[in-house]
């Protein structure tokens, strides 16, 4: 039984500074937003942040209105953008930037919307342009650089990973991965150029997705590290961060042979001031792998590729 003392002793803990790979900055909401609520936030293919902002944070239960909210980003040489999104319908939403200056919101669960309702496209302007669904129980929701939208599910939808056109077809889904193993939850996923990378429950595989090589479109790879909700690729080498338990803050790193994943070193990821994140946010792209710790205002980055 874990008592307030444990509880209090264990925040103290996390808070603490620790030896290991501190985040480099990389974007924080401008001062002058804090006073809005953060629904949720993403830094998106091209290493843009982006937050999306109410006046209020939704409630449990009950019907939730069509509202408005606002988009802040962040570029990577400072530059501050502002987009008004008109009509959101998503109570729990994922967001992403389209290449053409667009938007994407999707509500993490399909089981209030109609069909057709769960994802809301928006133009550069904030107007909604169509809707589409891709199913309940969304993990992840991510854009790659080519403008099509990766939907990985949690375990309540073993729809797995699926990719889908920015008008709402189905590109491709995991059924089509021999050798990947019951795809049961998408801990991780990673979605930047060509190649996208994913690490699913139950079985941890590292599966390298290139749907447009036909003859090969899953190498899967075998991996020993469990429960990681992140993961970033280079040159030959794997990054995985987080786990179960003590394992949160992981951050283990493996060399790729053309079967496997072999483990090399095993350390901590931490904020920028050595300290533990605690809850976080957490999004990868390539190379990159980006923390988002509470109060959700500042994106951190940690880069395998030096």
């Amino acid at each position: 039984m874990t008592t307030g003392r444990d509880q209090a002793a264990a925040s103290e803990s996390r808070s603490r500074p620790v030896r290991g790979t501190a985040l480099v900055p990389h974007a924080r909401l401008p001062g002058v937003q804090h006073d809005r609520h953060v629904l949720t936030s993403t830094v998106d293919v091209f290493g843009t942040a982006h937050w999306l902002l109410a006046e209020r944070a939704p409630e449990r239960g009950g019907e939730l209105p069509p509202f408005d909210a606002l988009v802040v980003s962040v570029h990577r040489g400072g530059a501050v953008e502002r987009t008004e999104l008109s009509g959101l319908r998503a109570r729990w939403p994922h967001l992403d930037r389209l290449p053409d200056g667009g938007f994407v919101v999707a509500a993490s669960r399909a089981r209030r919307y109609e069909d057709g309702d769960q994802v809301q496209v928006f133009d550069a302007l904030g107007r909604e342009t169509r809707s589409f669904s891709v199913g309940d129980a969304i993990e992840h929701l991510l854009v790659d650089a080519t403008g099509t939208v990766w939907a990985g599910h949690f375990d309540e939808n073993p729809a797995g990973i699926r990719r889908w056109s920015a008008t709402g077809q189905i590109r491709w889904a995991t059924d089509h991965a021999p050798g990947a193993g019951w795809i049961m939850d998408c801990y991780a996923l990673n979605v930047s150029g060509p190649v996208t990378w994913a690490c699913p429950y139950t079985d941890f595989p590292l599966l390298e997705i290139r749907p447009d090589r036909p003859d090969e479109p899953v190498k899967v790879r075998t991996n020993t590290v469990r429960g990681a909700r992140a993961v970033a690729v280079h040159g030959g080498r794997a990054a995985f961060y987080g786990g179960y338990g003590e394992e949160r803050d992981r951050l283990a790193f493996g060399e790729l042979t053309e079967t496997s994943v072999e483990p090399t070193d095993t350390g901590l990821l931490t904020l920028p001031d050595g300290a533990l994140p605690g809850r976080r946010r957490v999004v990868a792209r390539g190379s990159r792998i980006y923390v988002q710790a509470e109060p959700f205002t500042a994106w951190g980055v940690f880069d395998l590729g030096g």
